[in-house]
């Protein structure tokens, strides 16, 4: 695989398994340094063991998104432990299932200041390391409910990921001129650890009769979208929205 990474640091959070998984490695291949960044602790630490042990120069932080503090930490580290920050994956992230009426402020308060709440903070902190990179990289993970009603539920999870979508325009005209680029990816029904319970079910027969492509995508698909938005291949890429999803959105 080229090494268009190589010399780059990276900060992911969510990174412990799933896409944030998949990204760490893929952006590892590419030549990056990876912070892999989450609350899974035990996880993370088996993440970074298999880059290390695949070649790449990676670390593990806990790493709570909604905490400024935490925040500070993951960036610092980053700095101190793999000499910069280059690329930022804001990947970390919870769905809710529970419709408007039946979904507490509690339940809504925490989905938004994980989803929404934690993607802010993390450009926010990481700018000043980003903007010495020369070539800063964000990229925010959405989702195809940041833009669709979807099934008329999960309405924090919508509220939060449409938030991150345009947030992410904002960002990206606020940086045009500065070195850093930010941009969206919005992926569909992804074969992940979340997913495991729905296999079988008919939630699963139905996420894969909405997929045009007739099937799910694998966490692959998305860090490869990651990995082109993160390299200088993408020199001329800023407030983009990226649909990995098979199709859904093009009906």
């Amino acid at each position: 695989m080229d090494a268009r990474l190589a010399g780059r640091v990276a900060l992911i959070t969510g990174a412990a398994s799933g896409i944030g998984k998949a990204t760490a490695a893929r952006l590892a291949a590419e030549g990056a340094a990876v912070l892999v960044t989450d609350i899974q602790v035990e996880l993370g630490e088996e993440t970074v063991a298999e880059l290390v042990e695949g070649g790449a120069r990676a670390a593990f932080l806990r790493h709570d998104v909604t905490s400024e503090e935490d925040w500070q930490a993951a960036v610092e580290a980053a700095v101190a432990d793999l000499g910069g920050l280059d690329i930022l994956v804001n990947n970390a992230g919870m769905g809710d299932l529970k419709t408007i009426e039946d979904t507490t402020l509690e339940e809504w308060d925490r989905t938004v200041a994980v989803d929404q709440t934690g993607v802010f903070l993390g450009m926010k902190l990481a700018a000043p390391a980003l903007l010495r990179s020369g070539h800063g990289s964000i990229v925010n993970i959405s989702s195809i409910f940041g833009t669709s009603g979807g099934f008329g539920t999960s309405p924090a999870y919508h509220a939060a990921k449409g938030a991150v979508r345009t947030l992410t325009k904002n960002a990206a005209l606020h940086w045009a001129t500065e070195g850093i680029r930010v941009n969206s990816i919005h992926p569909g029904f992804i074969i992940t650890p979340i997913l495991d319970s729905a296999k079988g079910t008919p939630f699963w027969d139905a996420m894969t009769a909405l997929t045009p492509m007739g099937h799910l995508g694998d966490p692959a698909d998305i860090a490869a979208g990651v990995a082109y938005l993160a390299s200088d291949d993408a020199r001329f890429v800023t407030g983009l929205e990226l649909y990995i999803d098979g199709g859904y959105m093009a009906r």
